[in-house]
């Protein structure tokens, strides 16, 4: 008896891709079909919930798992993209959100995430919040004003398990604000992992740095405000040399900048008002720049401004942003030292807060890395959009502090603390010195490697990236960062992420997407199961022949029945297509054809379209799709699919330049057990030479 496949979920995802610009059948490509009208912020999120529903292997869900959304992003063409957070039993889940991808129609498409399995585990406690509480005080560093505790479950590493996690509020040694956070065993009262949610920048009107600038402030009576009613009432505040006694600056904290004549400061210090002007010019670049470039309105794209407080301190050598305040601090720096108020700074410290309302990047291991090179990219990106004489724009971080700046973009081991080149220790560092590895790469994505007016940029690997300019390269992190980055994302899936954000915005073989992969290879950071390839061949012609099945069994060596027009599957495109298993019983099936890779191949890469459909349930793969390589009497798995992760039509391409110079066979094996069905389908093959 032939094998049953839910025809109707794979037609649907297949005509989501055909909307979306994927492909289309030859019989349709001269009726194209109309965008359906794009999807409310509220519709979006009722599609992603359905998604869940129906689609829990993907998202690793379980029946004790429940969904809110974070954030929501629906593209133009229609396609969504929801930042789930998840609960597990009523529990936050730390490490369990997910970003839900769905097509214009709505149909599930694929989900990001970095949890492994669906959760299990009890939510009884056995160490008290107070002992928690008391543990977590022992690792904090300063003046203790309150500590709050909560259970949660922490799935950010390793095996997720029931904890406290103990927010330590109060001042840091060197007076900045901090919220300390300290993750306890609630089984064991073992002290695990911590991080602070106050980040800074770590190092030391008539502006003092940034000259004079226009600035938009707001009438009152007697004079006006450092206050931008054009800007989500973005506010400038005098701190008056005191920190906020309670960690966070309440609303009202501070004393306003108020002025008769609307002229803020003398260009020294002698003014407060001098550096009241930087932090409020900053406010106004860091809001145009996301609006204009990114169409972001405010920080956290709910048209509210943030508040800048300067003089905080005595002193004090350091700028952060307090997401819980929503607030911008600027200390007088150093002895010897010029205040924090430079522009690249600002820019900095309130991506921060663009991170915390989209990716909300953890703020340790690799994606704390990541946390702090985005806010280093970014402001950097202001800095050249404001493009003041005053303040040059270039790739240093802080160069107006201190004699030295604070991070080199182009090569940041040169600061001698941070690392250019990444590795599997990388996380293991202060995320002001991971965040070099996401530097360097932007800037080889941006400027490109070797020598230019901006600094001398090496690559790991010796190979030369061309750089594309900041406008695009911006682009691509913007939404990497909004659309597939996660809290615990690390420097191998941005890589993903990255190459994902590239395919949307310039296709799979641009040469936009080329340089992504290059500039993240010249970081040490190795291609993963998502390349750019796909559509348009990068360059030279398919390597496969027949590779849409359209000729029938032709070329191929394959199973009786894999290749077919079967009408209860779907091709992906045309009539014919390969289908691998679904008989819901023990059963192997194979596809193969052999091919020779040439050794001038720039960057051999092997695509395909894969469908999977599946009556199994749970995330144990007990069905498996391999994509394989025969050389010789070796065969090489280049990657597995199975049935944990079902979903329509996605493109899947994997990197062939270890087969450069061979002839070889391409070779998909499918192998279902003996229970519930599980199908593979496959169509539109492609051997292309980079």
């Amino acid at each position: 008896m032939k094998r049953t496949v839910l025809a109707t979920s794979i037609s649907l995802a297949v005509s989501a891709l055909l909307i979306a610009g994927a492909g289309s059948p030859a019989a349709a490509a001269d009726t194209p079909r109309p965008h359906p009208p794009k999807a409310s912020n509220s519709q979006a999120v009722h599609d992603a919930r359905d998604s869940i529903a129906a689609h829990p292997r993907a998202v690793r869900a379980s029946s004790d798992d429940t969904f809110d959304s974070a954030s929501v992003q629906v593209d133009k063409d229609g396609t969504r993209h929801v930042h789930m957070t998840r609960e597990y039993r009523g529990l936050p889940v730390l490490g369990g959100d997910v970003v839900v991808h769905s097509a214009p129609s709505g149909a599930f498409r694929e989900s990001t995430l970095t949890l492994k399995d669906s959760l299990s585990l009890p939510v009884t406690p056995k160490v008290g919040a107070r002992h928690a509480e008391a543990l977590a005080q022992k690792e904090f560093q300063g003046k203790r004003a309150a500590t709050t505790s909560k259970l949660v479950v922490d799935a950010l590493s390793g095996t997720p398990r029931l904890a406290w996690q103990v927010t330590v509020d109060g001042t840091a040694p060197d007076q900045s604000p901090s919220h300390f956070n300290v993750l306890v065993d609630a089984l064991t009262g073992q002290v695990g992992q911590t991080w602070n949610d106050f980040h800074t920048a770590d190092g030391t009107g008539h502006g003092y740095q940034v000259g004079d600038v226009p600035l938009t402030t707001t009438a009152v009576s007697g004079g006006y405000q450092l206050k931008d009613s054009t800007r989500g009432n973005g506010e400038t505040r005098d701190a008056q040399n005191l920190t906020a006694t309670n960690d966070s600056p309440p609303a009202g904290w501070g004393k306003a900048f108020t002025d008769t004549d609307n002229v803020w400061g003398n260009g020294t210090l002698s003014d407060r008002a001098t550096v009241a002007a930087d932090a409020h010019f900053g406010i106004q670049a860091t809001w145009d720049y996301y609006k204009n470039v990114h169409g972001r309105s405010g920080i956290k794209n709910d048209g509210v401004g943030a508040r800048s407080f300067v003089h905080y301190g005595n002193n004090y050598a350091n700028a952060g942003w307090d997401d819980t305040s929503f607030s911008m601090i600027y200390g007088d720096g150093a002895p010897g030292d010029k205040p924090f108020t430079e522009l690249d700074v600002a820019g900095h410290e309130m991506s921060h807060g663009v991170t915390s309302a989209t990716a909300n990047l953890n703020y340790f291991g690799d994606a704390g890395g990541l946390n702090e090179s985005t806010s280093d990219i970014f402001g950097t990106l202001v800095e050249f959009n404001a493009n003041s004489s005053v303040d040059t724009p270039d790739y240093l971080i802080g160069e107006k502090i201190s004699s030295t700046p604070l991070r080199y973009m182009d090569d940041p081991k040169k600061d001698g603390v941070s690392q250019s080149c990444w590795t599997t220790g990388t996380k293991n560092l202060d995320p002001h010195y991971s965040s070099g590895v996401g530097n360097h790469f932007f800037y080889l994505l941006a400027v490109g490697s070797g020598s230019s007016q901006w600094g001398n940029s090496p690559t790991c690997d010796g190979g030369t990236v061309t750089g594309l300019g900041n406008a695009t390269a911006g682009k691509i992190w913007y939404r990497a960062l909004t659309t597939y980055m996660t809290s615990g994302t690390t420097y191998p899936q941005a890589r993903t992420a990255s190459i994902k954000a590239a395919t949307d915005l310039y296709g799979a073989g641009s040469t936009q997407c080329a340089a992504v992969e290059k500039a993240w290879s010249g970081v040490a950071v190795a291609p993963t199961a998502t390349t750019c390839g796909g559509g348009t061949p990068p360059s030279g012609s398919n390597l496969l022949s027949n590779p849409g099945f359209e000729s029938g069994a032709v070329t191929w060596t394959s199973s009786t029945g894999v290749i077919t027009n079967d009408a209860a599957g779907t091709p992906h495109s045309g009539s014919y297509y390969a289908w691998l298993d679904g008989y819901g019983s023990a059963h192997t099936d194979t596809l193969s054809q052999t091919v020779t890779v040439p050794a001038t191949a720039a960057a051999p890469k092997l695509s395909f379209f894969l469908a999977i459909d599946t009556s199994e349930s749970g995330t144990t793969p007990y069905d498996t799709l391999k994509a394989q390589v025969v050389n010789g009497t070796t065969t090489t798995t280049l990657a597995t699919y199975s049935n944990a992760t079902p979903g329509g039509y996605a493109q899947r391409t994997l990197d062939l330049s270890a087969f450069k110079g061979r002839t070889v066979t391409i070779k998909f094996t499918g192998t279902e057990d003996a229970s519930a069905a599980t199908s593979f389908l496959i169509d539109d093959t492609a051997v292309t030479t980079g």
